[in-house]
């Protein structure tokens, strides 16, 4: 196994590099105190200026248009919409595993909520335990 010795001179230029780097990375900012503004434009030209530019849209947007979305015509009126939405609501939900694959969907029942609760009171009671 080999051992390196650094050189005197090695040494020493390691340690220059160091010091170097320490001081001039410890340099403190000074202090210029409160900056005045000195414009040539009057506030309410400014105002103007600005509320021109909020109407004129972000200059620096990814859409590939600007402003507004362009409105879409269907060509149906609101209560044909209203009457394809209804009809989709009485199918039942479109995207679950039983629209899907075929499988009728559930049917809500013509019973009592009472009458359903004694039913299922009268099935309890009279079902035999089964031992473990």
């Amino acid at each position: 196994m080999k051992t390196t010795q650094l050189k005197t001179s090695q040494f020493l230029g390691a340690v220059f590099l160091s010091i170097l780097g320490v001081s001039s990375g410890a340099q403190a900012e000074t202090y210029q105190g409160v900056q005045t503004v000195n414009s040539a434009v009057s506030r309410a030209d400014v105002s103007a200026q600005a509320r021109a530019a909020a109407r004129a849209g972000d200059q620096f947007s990814e859409a590939s248009y600007g402003g507004t979305a362009p409105v879409m015509n269907s060509g149906l009126t609101r209560d044909a919409v209203r009457a394809q939405a209804s009809q989709a609501a009485r199918q039942g939900d479109i995207y679950s595993d039983a629209a899907l694959y075929g499988f009728p969907a559930p049917t809500v029942g013509q019973a009592d909520r009472a009458a359903v609760r004694a039913q299922a009171r009268e099935a309890a009671r009279n079902t035999t335990a089964v031992p473990l």
